[in-house]
């Protein structure tokens, strides 16, 4: 087994707890903006890829380097030991970034690369003519930050918040990874009852009940690095089936979703069953308002629409404050909202117990936490 530099790529302000999951799976981490590094061998890839719920990907990082010439970002990238990594009919795209570099443009820093990368793989492999890239796909990144480059390679491939389930999504889609970062922050536990009442496509309710099972999110669907020569197949069959054994499949959940738009509440049924999750958890036509239950000790998480249309504001504004008198009704729970409304609290009528600022894509919100008393049942 070969022992790599990697990186788990996350959201701003999600790094503390995609760390938190790449410590339960037994690695060290040093924590960055954006970025958890730790060190780990062919099983790590593999696992990590399988399991971490809130990173964005699994990258290699192959070299770290000064340049801030395009003599120097040649030179680097030259000698690294590609070969290690890229077989002679490797396809490897190039894609780039530069921030408060002199090497400022990205396109130029991304052909150097690709060039050195062949200069360099043609001598390895002793090849006179063009490389053919007709083989397994390893998708490189150049990055240059304060004249410090680096290169990676993404292991993942498609981003790692595709799960597999999504049939089809909603106007404004919560990504998977950010929905399951939220389910953790609340601390749930599966012996509580769980309520999302702004459900849209179920992304929150099918993440809670992931989790609730100790499902490996990655289980169902396959990454770039499975085709790699060096990535073998018994080693995703080992990690595979050690997320079998992990799971939890007979832990019994109460999950509800609701919308007030059927046509989501539809697509929240589908997505579920594409899931596998068609029998245990439901879903329903609902205002929020309307929301009822003895049940006790229960937690709410949610993503209320924001408001982005004429007149949409001034309903939201409404609404919230007939839900928050709502869930007067209702001490033991507890409430996890995600909105960009600097005033939800003056609406909701209650102060948050705790604010995390989080974004939702390029939308700066706020998670409202509200937490419930405990009942007598949890003393």
């Amino acid at each position: 087994m070969t022992k790599f530099k990697l990186v788990a790529t996350a959201a701003m302000g999600l790094e503390a707890i995609v760390a938190d999951e790449v410590r339960e799976l037994g690695y060290e981490t040093r924590v960055d903006n954006g970025k958890v590094y730790f060190e780990g061998d062919e099983m790590a890839i593999a696992r990590t890829n399988l399991w971490l719920r809130v990173a964005d990907r699994v990258k290699i990082v192959v070299a770290e380097f000064p340049a801030k010439t395009f003599d120097q970002l040649f030179e680097g990238v030259k000698a690294v030991q590609w070969e290690k990594y890229l077989p002679v009919d490797a396809n490897f795209p190039v894609s780039g970034k530069s921030v408060k570099s002199k090497l400022f443009s990205v396109p130029d820093c991304q052909a150097i690369t690709k060039k050195a990368i062949v200069e360099r793989m043609k001598a390895a492999y002793k090849r006179l003519g063009f490389l053919d890239e007709s083989g397994p796909t390893f998708k490189i990144e150049i990055s240059i930050l304060k004249d410090v480059a680096t290169l990676t390679i993404d292991t993942s491939g498609v981003g790692l918040h595709k799960r597999g389930y999504r049939t089809t999504q909603g106007e404004a889609p919560l990504k998977e990874t950010l929905a399951a970062a939220l389910v953790k922050i609340s601390k749930w536990s599966p012996s509580r009852p769980f309520v999302d009442p702004f459900c849209g496509s179920g992304t929150i309710a099918l993440e809670a009940a992931m989790i609730g099972q100790n499902i490996a999110p990655g289980y169902n669907r396959e990454f770039i690095s499975e085709s790699w020569p060096w990535m073998k197949q018994d080693i995703w069959d080992k990690a595979r089936d050690e997320a079998d054994s992990l799971a939890n499949y007979d832990q019994e959940l109460t999950i509800i979703g609701s919308d007030i738009d059927h046509r989501m509440v539809a697509i929240a049924q589908e997505n579920a069953l594409e899931a596998g999750f068609g029998d245990l958890l439901t879903f329903k036509q609902m205002q929020a308002t309307d929301f009822t239950t003895k049940l006790t000790d229960g937690v709410i998480v949610t993503n209320p629409p924001y408001g982005e249309r004429i007149g949409e504001v001034e309903e939201i504004e409404k609404m919230l404050r007939q839900f928050g008198q709502v869930m007067q009704n209702y001490p033991t729970w507890s409430v996890y909202m995600l909105s960009s409304m600097e005033d939800l609290e003056v609406h909701y009528g209650k102060k948050a117990t705790k604010k995390r600022k989080l974004f939702n894509g390029f939308i700066r919100t706020d998670f409202y936490q509200y937490w419930g008393q405990k009942s007598k049942r949890e003393n």
